[in-house]
């Protein structure tokens, strides 16, 4: 019996940590650690320091991964917002939205590699975002380019039985909730099991209208992927639990009533110098302030 597999948690709800916050430890140390601190899964961002969807023998290399998550008992969700995967003077670029036609297939082929991951790691979800509307491209024409490139990952993802899930991301084109239900009424309103919502805590604090609590309550039938940090209004700045401004036991009761199934994944992509400690932390915070049981 694992580390992961005799933790006794303090809520339903399943925690997992970011691999973006961990990117100073080899995956298999970062595995390793999360399960020895008993989180319930991980986050994994396909990225070069741990698993690279650009690099050869990536089938070979997944399934590695895949066994090595089943010894340890961890659950996963393939997390796709690694900052210089596809180009290393652009962050986050090229993206759905791009000018170039090359650079949004070069962004959609990332995403399909994603869903060939996620599909053999047996993830709950593949995570996504819209990117920033690029300079002289109208709000228009940034909506109808993101609907026709994620076309092809939503076949994919259906066909792989792993529901998409968009991140609204501020700054981006697709920032809120409203925008999030934009975009489906743009695609056709396809069935939340094959597009859903990322729901980042952090962000719903920076600049939603209603409070975090209310977000998940309103993502609800949508909401395939959870991940959680502490944000000040109007900051976008992942932080450490406690150092902002969420009071977390509404938020992590509104995901235990609503009967969220997925991973509440520890969001700190700059915290890396720091992760080992950080996992530490934030198992010990999510649990004092976890929601009642089922």
């Amino acid at each position: 019996m694992t580390t992961a597999s005799m933790s006794t948690p303090t809520s339903g709800l399943r925690f997992g940590y970011g691999t973006n916050g961990l990117t100073d430890l080899r995956l298999d140390d970062a595995l390793a650690l999360l399960a020895d601190l008993g989180y319930d899964g991980v986050g994994l961002t396909l990225d070069h320091m741990h698993l690279d969807p650009l690099a050869a023998d990536l089938a070979a290399r997944t399934g590695k991964v895949a066994r090595r998550l089943d010894e340890l008992g961890l659950g996963v969700t393939v997390e796709t917002g690694a900052r210089y995967v596809l180009d290393p003077r652009r962050k986050h670029g090229p993206s759905l939205l791009d000018p170039d036609p090359d650079g949004r297939t070069a962004r959609a082929r990332l995403l399909l590699r994603a869903v060939r991951v996620a599909a053999d790691l047996g993830a709950h979800a593949v995570h996504c975002f819209s990117g920033v509307t690029p300079d002289g491209t109208t709000t228009s024409t940034a909506w109808k380019l993101l609907a026709e490139s994620l076309t092809p990952v939503l076949d994919a993802a259906a066909a792989a039985r792993v529901p998409l899930a968009i991140e609204p991301e501020p700054g981006h084109l697709l920032a809120t909730l409203d925008d999030f239900h934009h975009l489906r009424h743009t695609l056709g309103d396809p069935a939340p099991h094959l597009l859903g919502l990322t729901l980042d805590i952090g962000h719903c604090q920076c600049l939603e209208p209603a409070p975090p609590a209310d977000c998940v309550r309103a993502a609800a039938p949508w909401l395939h992927h959870v991940q959680i940090e502490d944000m000040r209004r109007g900051v976008h700045e992942h932080l450490p639990f406690g150092d902002g401004e969420i009071d977390f036991p509404p938020v992590l009761e509104a995901l235990t009533t609503i009967g969220y199934q997925g991973l509440t994944v520890v969001e700190l992509p700059r915290h890396s110098h720091a992760g080992p400690e950080l996992a530490r932390a934030s198992i010990e915070f999510l649990r004092a302030k976890g929601a009642p049981a089922r």
